[in-house]
């Protein structure tokens, strides 16, 4: 899969977050290496993960201490990174649309 942008990861991490560096790097890697085309291959891999409207699809990340928001565009096998938070982050936000 083709990811935009994990350029948002590494700030997040960066940015007083170094307990989620590691985790990140491996979602990234996993992510980067399939191919999926339907929810289910998701949840194969991520039995955790999350489905929402408009194809977004939420990771608990380092042990659910964060949250990953993307959307996954299956036919162009692009995941698009829309936020990556704590809990209290994730519940200030609509994740279906952003």
């Amino acid at each position: 899969m083709r990811i935009i942008a994990k350029r948002t990861l590494v700030e997040f991490w960066a940015s007083g977050h170094g307990d989620a560096e590691q985790p990140l790097k491996a979602w990234h890697a996993l992510a980067k290496a399939a191919n999926w085309s339907q929810p289910n291959e998701i949840k194969a891999k991520f039995s955790t993960a999350s489905f929402l409207a408009n194809n977004r699809v939420v990771f608990n990340i380092s042990g659910n201490k964060y949250r990953l928001v993307v959307k996954v565009v299956y036919e162009l096998k692009t995941i698009y990174i829309r936020s990556i938070g704590s809990h209290t982050d994730y519940d200030k936000i609509d994740a279906s649309t952003i």
